[in-house]
């Protein structure tokens, strides 16, 4: 014999059973609101439901990272395994009640790992904005390339040396008139300065010369 769900809603992570004396309380204290608080409470709890939705497109390291409480992480491990439309609709629903039972702070977590998917963390933007210097200045400038193995000793020279002249003569348009084009050469120095600048916490990392 299937057990008979209790009937009731979330305030502010909180379950509240029907008919209870919290219940009573609280619709008392609706009764003195207007439209716009019991919107508010309507708009808290679709918001906390796309939380959870959005929650099962978060890449693994992160999802990871969470630590999320073990019922809702297997609840969401559970939903992209279904593959059935009502199945699923009902799970997601499971994470929305979930979602609305978790802390404020872990909340904030989940929304903050889902902006570093979006846009990347300010750590990540930065070592892209410094590859993409050092990227820029090697193909520009002769010097740059001694001061980067100065710096870098480690780096192959003759392949970095090849790399920037094979990206030089890349950016010569084919044609008069044509735009200039990046090739394999401009991504290949990209991806050699970040694997280096990730490795090494270089004097010269920043992208700027040293005096």
């Amino acid at each position: 014999m299937s057990r008979k769900l209790t009937k009731g809603y979330y305030v502010h992570g909180k379950f509240v059973a029907e008919g209870s004396e919290l219940d009573i309380q609280l619709k008392a204290e609706l009764k003195g609101t207007d439209a716009s608080s019991r919107t508010d409470l309507k708009k808290e709890s679709d918001e906390l439901q796309k939380l959870g939705e959005d929650l099962l497109t978060l890449r693994q390291d992160l999802f990871t990272k969470l630590q999320l409480d073990e019922k809702l992480h297997d609840a969401v491990l559970e939903s992209k395994r279904i593959t059935n439309f009502e199945g699923k609709r009902r799970q997601m629903q499971f994470i929305g009640k979930l979602m609305r039972k978790q802390e404020p702070e872990m909340l904030e977590a989940i929304r903050a790992a889902l902006k570093v998917q979006q846009f990347g963390s300010a750590q990540e933007n930065l070592a892209l904005h410094k590859a993409e210097t050092w990227r820029d200045r090697l193909i520009a400038d002769d010097a740059a390339v001694g001061e980067w193995i100065a710096a870098f000793p480690q780096t192959d020279s003759q392949q970095l040396r090849a790399l920037v002249r094979q990206a030089r003569k890349d950016l010569v348009p084919a044609t008069p008139g044509a735009l200039p084009r990046h090739g394999r050469a401009y991504r290949d120095i990209f991806q050699l300065v970040r694997e280096h600048l990730a490795e090494t916490d270089g004097p010269l990392n920043d992208g700027t010369v040293e005096e």
